[in-house]
């Protein structure tokens, strides 16, 4: 821990009360050139990618891979303001089990645009030759699929909007395409367009929305895209739970920054990232990212076992009465209920993943989720199942039931979301359902009680799976028991 210092608002104009006290950037932030545009910044983009170009350029290299950040939500003005007041820079603290904190202040943000004031701009600077790469963290949600057809869902209203003729862009595929339109008349090479979100198949899924999208505006612009514009693949991780006033305070308090915003995250990451680029990347191998020909094996290890383990847990810690996932990590029961999920259900659907002991890695991820630092709340991981649940647990019980392996405990998960999403706890009080499909979710959740099946039967959901005799009863199974002698007592039976 360093000595007290008066507490300074973090700028540009303030590093030099923290150079020699906690690592600042060493590279000088005033010949750092944007190279990426980077829509959706929020508390992951800070503590995974821009802290792998921030450790490049501390190298003294990739000093034209700056990054320009952009906000599409009007959710997304709150970011502007912090970033504008700091002249993007904000505070990374990696939060060690042990009790170490470890701080950084981070630099590679250079720029930030918020699209609902200035769209042109944010397309101006996509559609500028410096721009190589538009990287993306817009959540599971924002790739606009269906999650049962699969396909780019035209219904959309802002999608609707942005294909009207002389439309002003409002939707993340508008600002794109218009901006990969421009690159293609003017002769310019395309920009790789890079998800970081936790997607299977993210890149193919990016390539399949965005020229979906160009093609219903252009047909021949739809064409170029598909064959001309690069989409990797690729896998993130590194636990970030959102920031609370506290850790703001903290900040304040031990390393004397006043941050409107810093980040804090557990000290694992990892990155792994097809080669696939149009136009250059920077030397992302020297910065610790796997950089691969193949990702699909790493993305379903992770989407199959931290990210959907992280379902089978939050919904039974939740109704368990546990608010912080630390606290129901390092319960002997929640471990042998999630290690058995992962062993007997997720693993059976993964193939060998090069490099890495699978075992080794469970047992890791209940480590991760251990670390009484971090304080990840139950809340955020029960936030937006709808687009979770579909992509994460789903297929391995898909899979599991096209190969008559077990589902028992997947099917009690799907049951806990139900439980869940009824909308009060088990001593009455209400809980508050964080979802899009939230009014609809919860009115089906209130009627099986009656109706067991009134959830599963949501086809826009879950598919044809009310379909299926051995999942349902699984479920009903799980349902009835929960209803009856409640989340503890189920996982009991479960384990």
């Amino acid at each position: 821990m360093t000595d007290p210092v008066p507490p300074q608002p973090l700028s540009a104009r303030t590093l030099k009360y923290w150079r020699g006290r906690l690592p600042v950037p060493a590279y000088d932030r005033d010949l750092v050139t944007p190279g990426v545009v980077h829509v959706g910044v929020g508390g992951f983009h800070r503590a995974h990618q821009a802290m792998y170009h921030d450790r490049l350029m501390n190298e003294g290299t990739a000093l034209d891979w700056g990054i320009c950040g952009v906000g599409v939500l009007a959710a997304d003005r709150s970011m502007k303001h912090a970033l504008g007041a700091q002249d993007g820079l904000y505070t990374l603290v990696l939060k060690h089990s042990d009790g170490t904190y470890e701080p950084r202040i981070i630099g590679s943000i250079v720029e930030y645009l918020f699209a609902p004031d200035d769209p042109e701009a944010v397309i101006e600077k996509m559609a500028a030759e410096p721009t190589r790469i538009v990287s993306l963290t817009i959540t599971e949600g924002g790739y606009n699929i269906h999650d049962v057809t699969g396909e780019f869902d035209v219904t959309n209203p802002d999608v609707i909007h942005d294909l009207g003729p002389g439309a002003v862009p409002r939707t993340t595929f508008g600002l794109i395409t218009e901006a990969l339109r421009r690159r293609r008349e003017h002769g310019l090479a395309p920009f790789t367009v890079m998800s970081c979100d936790n997607l299977q198949d993210n890149g193919h899924l990016t390539k399949q929305v965005f020229t979906a999208f160009a093609r219903l505006r252009d047909p021949d612009l739809g064409d170029w895209v598909e064959r001309e514009v690069c989409f990797p693949n690729s896998m993130v991780d590194r636990i970030t739970p959102a920031t609370t006033d506290a850790d703001r305070a903290e900040v304040r308090e031990r390393f004397g920054i006043e941050d409107r915003w810093p980040v804090v995250c557990e000290p694992y990451t990892q990155w792994v990232l097809e080669d696939a680029f149009t136009v250059g990347r920077p030397p992302y191998e020297d910065a610790g990212v796997q950089v691969v020909d193949q990702v699909e094996p790493y993305e379903l290890m992770k989407l199959r076992l931290l990210n959907a383990s992280h379902q089978a847990m939050c919904y039974f810690a939740y109704l368990s009465g546990y608010r912080l996932v630390h606290e129901a990590a390092q319960d002997p029961l929640f471990q042998a209920f999630l290690l058995g999920y992962m062993d007997e259900e997720a693993t059976p659907t993964l193939a060998p993943v090069p490099g890495v002991d699978l075992n080794g890695y469970k047992h890791t991820l209940i480590e991760r989720f251990s670390n009484p630092q971090v304080r990840d709340t139950i809340a955020r991981l029960c936030a937006q199942s709808s687009d979770r649940i579909p992509k994460w647990l789903l297929p391995v019980v898909r899979q599991q039931l096209a190969t008559g392996g077990e589902i028992r405990r997947s099917a009690a998960v799907v049951a806990s979301w139900a439980r869940y999403a009824e909308g009060v706890d088990e001593q009455g009080e209400p809980i508050e359902v964080v979802d899009r499909l939230r009014d609809s979710l919860t009115q089906l959740a209130r009627c099986q009680r009656e109706d067991p099946d009134a959830f599963i039967a949501n086809r826009d959901v879950f598919g044809a799976l009310a379909d299926d005799e051995r999942f349902v009863t699984a479920y009903r199974s799980a349902l009835t028991s929960l209803h009856q002698r409640g989340a503890r007592a189920t996982l009991e039976l479960l384990v």
